[in-house]
């Protein structure tokens, strides 16, 4: 069965007190794929998992072979977004895989895992509202961007971003290591947060920090996008810079929703399981490409293929890496 770290955030409906439990006999319920079924899974896995890192990879190299992206706070943010992405999807694809092989591992193991998962998955949303907030000043206070927008400030955000991100799971394990005895990080555990961090009132805290943390970053993405929206309307404007500026707001609004399947989907999952027992670990599968799969292929479309001086020299990189290739190929065809 998948070790998907999709369960992150799993804020199940059923009484909070049972929820280590309940989700415990849930997957103990779940019957084992066959070999020929969890091969074509993992092979699945694995060559998405690689097509992605790929995309992922060359727009890391294209940011660092070009030192004026480096001084634009709109790319650095982007690639911070990029690189938080690849590391999360790594992740989840190796707990994917090493579940089919250890069902189970150390809790003390699973712990950095699963931290580092909730870590890059709360993350996101902040970044994205970030990159909004950049857009905003850029169209309705153009002649101060320079000044507002500096890589120092935009440094300090991400930093902001990422203590802001770890403190839920820092929480979660002080509350664990106060409240469980001991041993309890020497037993083998199905690595998941509910199973990890079991107390119930870690399940309380994370909804109300939930709570604040979407409603900030949803009222941030819908004000950006309507004081872009007004001033694509004033007669002085760019008008092409703001309406790019407002789809762009306006895809980050799309991104947060799927952000937001990381946290409705697990809690979907039980009670699909429980209806259609048989089917547990395809709909486990379904929700794995939901949550953590289509979420991280948009970034490298939104930005990538959509940024006019992103892919001019994102698609150089490509083509010369293609004519590297081309002379091996020759030289290996030449006759001895």
């Amino acid at each position: 069965m998948c070790a998907l770290s999709s369960q992150v955030e799993n804020m199940n409906s059923s009484a909070v007190s049972e929820y280590g439990n309940s989700s415990l006999l849930l997957l103990n319920a779940i019957p084992r794929d066959s070999f020929s079924a969890a091969l074509t899974k993992n092979i699945v896995a694995m060559l998405v998992w690689l097509a992605l890192s790929i995309l992922n990879c060359s727009m890391v190299s294209t940011f660092r072979k070009h030192c004026f992206f480096y001084e634009d706070p709109r790319y650095i943010m982007f690639i911070c977004m990029v690189i938080n992405d690849a590391i999360q999807l790594t992740l989840v694809t190796a707990l994917y895989v090493v579940s089919y092989a250890f069902s189970k591992i150390l809790a003390s193991a699973c712990c950095p895992l699963i931290m580092t998962a909730v870590t890059t998955t709360r993350s996101t949303p902040l970044i994205l509202a970030g990159m909004a907030l950049e857009r905003y000043i850029s169209i309705c206070f153009p002649l101060h961007y320079s000044h507002i927008c500096t890589v120092t400030r935009t440094m300090w955000i991400i930093g902001v971003i990422y203590l802001l991100s770890f403190t839920p799971p820092l929480t979660d394990l002080f509350i664990t290591v106060a409240k469980e005895p001991p041993q309890f990080f020497h037993t083998s555990i199905f690595c998941d947060h509910s199973l990890l961090f079991r107390d119930r009132s870690i399940y309380y805290k994370n909804c109300v920090f939930d709570s604040v943390y979407f409603s900030f970053v949803f009222l941030t993405l819908l004000y950006t996008y309507c004081k872009i929206m007004v001033t694509a309307r004033a007669a002085s404007t760019d008008l092409v810079s703001a309406k790019k500026a407002r789809n762009t707001v306006l895809l980050h609004g799309v991104q947060l929703l799927l952000c937001l399947l990381a946290f409705v989907v697990p809690s979907m999952q039980a009670p699909l399981i429980q209806l259609f027992p048989m089917y547990g670990l395809e709909i486990r599968y379904v929700n794995f490409l939901l949550v953590y799969i289509i979420p991280r292929f948009l970034s490298p479309m939104i930005y990538g293929f959509r940024d006019e001086k992103f892919r001019k020299y994102w698609l150089r990189y490509f083509i010369s890496k293609a004519h590297k290739v081309k002379p091996a190929k020759h030289f290996s065809q030449k006759p001895g």
